[in-house]
């Protein structure tokens, strides 16, 4: 490309349309979104100013030379490319009016490169606090769940809605144990591929799901993920599969007080979903809160149970109550009617009106519409009827002794009730021949005096509607002694004595038992009133330290916040309190200590506050402030460092001294909260604010931390989106023989082909991937493109090496998955390195060593990549079945420029040792780094044979090494 020569345009073209054109061309520089169009704008501005010349990006550490006659000037750094826009121009230096343009516009570029660094690390920021926020909100809805006024299947399907929220939950159920009869049942079940789902009021005795997936977590009592068959392998055969296949298989385990009482159990039937150590330890921290919601809602349900219970006693004891006020109602109507009839006894009235008397007492306690006495004249042998009133015979006259009902009742001496039934019943069997008018019902008692039957009490009814009982029996059995005792006129007085006497008692027991019952029924509606305090108590307090709990903090904040928007000046504080390092002092003395350390907690933090101010307890270390009444933020503040300062005194627990220290957030209010809960969440991302800033302190809630927090949040859900998007690739730089350039493999690199920020390396977004979760996720993204691509890379002969991280090595199947995917795109072993670092050999020495050596007896080389930068320690090198030391840039980098002084060199000693010792264990190296020629020439002399570095090559996508004028050896300086 020709250059015209640089020329200087400071005076006519900044004139008229030349200024207009320049104001125009800063506005969008200032507005441009990323750096390619800050180097768009900055052409534009060189064509104002009239200079020609090209930009190019030059990164840091690229020893490109331009063709002789060009000259280059750096405008400004990138920061986070680590990189320089360059300004290349041909022919004489510029003049001083165009060397001031020149500065000019490196000043306003590199303010703008600053300012989208800023920008990009503010949304990083705001992506990692919306993933922390998003799990305690998970978190607090769960434990909210415990005290709703849900049914327990609403419950369960919102704590699924819940954990849904985190991860991918779609088939999704809980499992009861019950110890007593080891059976399980399962409350909750949803699977979308399961046509016969439990009962969830059915138990199933463990026994009968042997071996089951369900069974395995109940019985470890450990988390289990992976796939059927890496389960079974997992299991050691111990699996008898139930119900459909699932692709990949997440449980946990609910405990209580270290015993397993049942567990959460997650399936994916999708071929593209699976779950990661990230789901299974969220899903454990997780399961724990719900098994808590869970203990206190079975807990509020038994309370309400037993409540209902005793509800259900007090109706009872009414009923009976009740019954017993009728049953004394009828003793009285019946001690009239004796009554009355002894009045008659005495009184001197004729027989035929004593007769028509007992018929309207007998009326007056059952139907006696038709009602006759029958008498024994023993002087004729007859049956007469005194007295008779009867609808259809209204005639009855004496008679001799028959087989009739009246004779059979004389005859047996005992009562009679009969339907036609049993009158046909008793005519069959010859008890009775002759039987006057058929009636609905027949009613017979006998007269006796003197032990004698004298006579007989009859009623009947011809109508259904009107039928006898046992009971009507009864009655006019025991009235029927009162009317023979009224006719013995001798025994009358002595027998009504009697029946009072007998009366009066019952009454009296009967009105001792009613005022017992009134008695226990006032002491059971006091129990019941003094239960119902306790519980609305317990719903607004913690159980543990006897403060106000989340519940009533929010319905105190709701109010603050209501009142100042009714009056702005009314202003309040909310402070976000979290014990700092709480569960290192909680593993090493144990919760007792623990519980009893939050106790005496709250009470500092209560000596500290007003009378009017709140302080509340959130769960576990976390403790709320609602300041009431405050004047301007530094009065929260100021009570913020009291706290601080009070919490450091020593607590004396027991025999023990404790120390601890807090971290405290602060929120004031403004007029664009909405919800209490909003001023809650801002609290608390001021103390983790703190907490980042060095702990045992105290943080104000500002923009700025608003602004890192949606940075946080847009980072995530670029990750997940970049997930399905298939936006990762690998890029791959070459592996090189020092002394010829040819090319003996590759090392395969993460890149980010962002749709707006362009391509982004690994540190532009890695640290918010682990905290996401999804960093495995993306490793084995970029292993399924390297295994589809290494035979098109490799041509048989060469390899590709794929970094793997520690956080992979905490799968216990890693090697089988690794294997599994080689298997399917045909991928031989030795056409694959795999390169760890010494702090990943650390993490669990027996499962990593295990899996290295399966994958090294499979072929597989082991690569310890940045050798000499961890503990260095010879161990590794024996222990491990490592083939190739990487020695690490920092180390090349000490190499001096000057090869006549290499043997006096610290650096060249370090990296002469590091290949001697791999010589004498027989394993290669391959130094990092390389970047100028004389490091090049300097790992000649000490005898390196391989290297990887800007002087051969940056990593390249895959298309750059492959096709028929792909390059196989790559020139360098002295090539």
């Amino acid at each position: 490309m020709s250059f015209a020569p640089i020329q200087s345009a400071s005076g006519a073209n900044r004139t008229g349309g030349g200024s207009a054109a320049l104001h125009g061309a800063i506005e969008q520089l200032f507005g441009a979104a990323d750096a390619a169009a800050v180097t768009e704008v900055c052409e534009r501005l060189l064509a104002v100013f009239g200079i020609a010349g090209r930009l190019r990006w030059r990164l840091h550490g690229d020893s490109w030379i331009p063709d002789p006659g060009v000259r280059q000037v750096d405008l400004a750094d990138d920061p986070q490319g680590l990189r320089t826009v360059v300004l290349e121009y041909a022919g004489a230096p510029v003049g001083s009016g165009a060397e001031a343009d020149i500065a000019w516009l490196g000043r306003i570029v590199s303010t703008r490169l600053r300012q989208l660094a800023e920008t990009a690390r503010l949304y990083e920021a705001i992506s990692r606090l919306a993933l922390a926020e998003r799990l305690q909100r998970a978190l607090y809805a769960i434990a909210e769940q415990a005290g709703t006024d849900q049914n327990m299947p609403d419950m369960m399907r919102a704590l699924h809605g819940i954990v849904g929220s985190l991860m991918y939950a779609e088939n999704f159920y809980i499992v009861l144990y019950d110890e007593a009869n080891d059976s399980v049942r399962f409350p909750y079940y949803v699977d979308t591929m399961d046509r016969d789902p439990p009962s969830p009021d059915e138990s199933v005795l463990l026994r009968e799901i042997q071996y089951s997936l369900t069974w395995n977590l109940l019985k470890s009592g450990q988390p289990i993920m992976g796939s059927i068959d890496e389960v079974a392998q997992l299991l050691q055969g111990q699996l008898v599969p139930i119900g459909p296949n699932c692709e990949h298989w997440l449980g946990v385990p609910l405990l209580r007080e270290g015993r397993v009482v049942g567990g959460i159990v997650m399936q994916s039937y999708r071929a593209d979903t699976r779950y990661t150590s990230s789901d299974r330890e969220l899903l454990t921290y997780v399961a724990q809160h719900v098994q808590t919601a869970l203990e206190r809602r079975a807990a509020h349900a038994e309370l309400e149970r037993r409540v209902t219970d005793r509800t259900a006693a007090l109706r009872e004891a009414n009923r009976v109550l009740r019954q017993q006020v009728l049953q004394r109602q009828r003793g009285e109507r019946l001690q009239a009617a004796l009554f009355r009839i002894a009045e008659m006894a005495s009184a001197p009235e004729s027989l035929e009106g004593f007769y028509a008397a007992v018929h309207r007492i007998i009326s007056g306690l059952l139907y006696a519409r038709n009602f006759y006495i029958a008498l024994v004249d023993e002087d004729n042998q007859l049956l007469t009827f005194p007295y008779s009133v009867d609808e259809v015979d209204s005639v009855r006259p004496p008679r001799s002794h028959g087989r009739g009902a009246t004779e059979y009742v004389l005859r047996h001496g005992k009562p009679l009730l009969a339907d036609p039934a049993e009158i046909d019943r008793l005519v069959a069997l010859g008890e009775i021949r002759q039987f006057g008018t058929r009636s609905v019902c027949w009613l017979g008692v006998p007269l006796v005096w003197n032990e004698r039957v004298m006579g007989v009490l009859a009623v009947q009814s011809y109508s259904p509607e009107h039928t006898y009982s046992a009971r009507d029996q009864e009655l006019l059995t025991f009235v029927s002694y009162h009317i023979a005792n009224a006719l013995q006129r001798k025994h009358t007085t002595e027998s009504l004595k009697q029946a009072y006497a007998s009366l009066e008692r019952r009454v009296d027991e009967r009105t001792r038992a009613l005022a017992l019952a009134n008695r226990d029924l006032r002491e059971q509606i006091a129990e019941r009133e003094r239960v119902e305090r306790r519980l609305k108590y317990e719903t607004l307090h913690d159980s543990l330290t006897g403060l106000p709990n989340r519940t009533l903090l929010l319905q105190r904040l709701d109010h603050a916040l209501t009142q100042y928007k009714a009056d702005p000046q009314r202003l309040f504080a909310v402070l976000f309190i979290d014990l700092d390092r709480f569960k290192v002092i909680n593993d090493s003395v144990g919760h007792l200590v623990g519980d009893d350390l939050l106790f005496q907690v709250g009470g500092r933090i209560r000596a500290c506050l007003k009378t009017r101010d709140l302080v509340a307890r959130l769960g576990g270390d976390e403790f709320a402030v609602l300041l009431d009444g405050i004047a301007g933020e530094e009065m929260p503040l100021q009570i913020a460092e009291r706290i601080i300062t009070e919490l450091q005194v020593p607590f004396r627990l027991g025999i023990k001294e404790i120390f601890t220290s807090a971290s405290i957030g602060i929120a004031l209010p403004s007029p664009h909260y909405q919800q209490p809960e909003e001023l809650l969440r801002d609290a608390d991302a001021a103390m983790y604010s703190a907490k980042d800033d060095g702990r045992h302190r105290a943080a104000l809630f500002d923009d700025r931390l608003r602004h890192e927090a949606m940075s946080l949040l847009e980072m995530e859900g670029d990750l997940r989106r970049a997930l399905s998007r298939n936006e990762f690739v690998p890029y791959y730089q070459p592996v090189v023989s020092i002394a010829d350039g040819c090319i003996v493999g590759y090392e395969a690199l993460l890149r980010w082909n962002h749709p707006e920020r362009g391509l982004l390396s690994p540190g532009d977004f890695l640290i918010v991937a682990e905290e996401s979760g999804c960093s495995e996720s993306i490793d084995w993204q970029i292993f399924d493109q390297v295994f589809a691509q290494t035979l098109a890379l490799t041509r048989g002969e060469g390899f590709i090496s794929i970094n793997v991280s520690g956080r992979h090595f905490r799968l216990p199947d890693l090697d089988e998955r690794l294997l599994a995917a080689m298997e399917r795109h045909n991928v031989p072993a030795s056409c694959i390195r795999i390169e760890v670092t010494e702090r990943a050999l650390l993490e669990n020495p027996p499962q990593v060593k295990r899996m290295l050596e399966n994958l090294r007896q499979r072929g597989i080389m082991i690569s310890l990549d940045d050798f000499g930068t961890g503990y260095s320690s010879l161990s590794y090198l024996h222990q491990y079945p490592i083939q190739t030391l990487k020695i690490d840039r920092s180390f090349i980098t000490e190499l001096p420029s000057d090869i006549a002084h290499l043997d006096g060199n610290q650096g060249f000693a370090v990296v002469r040792g590091i290949q001697v010792l791999a010589d004498s264990l027989q394993m290669q190296v391959i130094a990092e780094g390389i970047e100028e020629e004389y490091q090049r020439e300097a790992l000649l002399r000490i005898g390196t044979r391989y290297a990887q570095g800007f002087l051969f090559s940056t990593a390249q996508p895959a298309s750059r090494w492959l096709g028929p004028g792909a390059p196989t050896r790559l020139p360098f300086a002295a090539a």
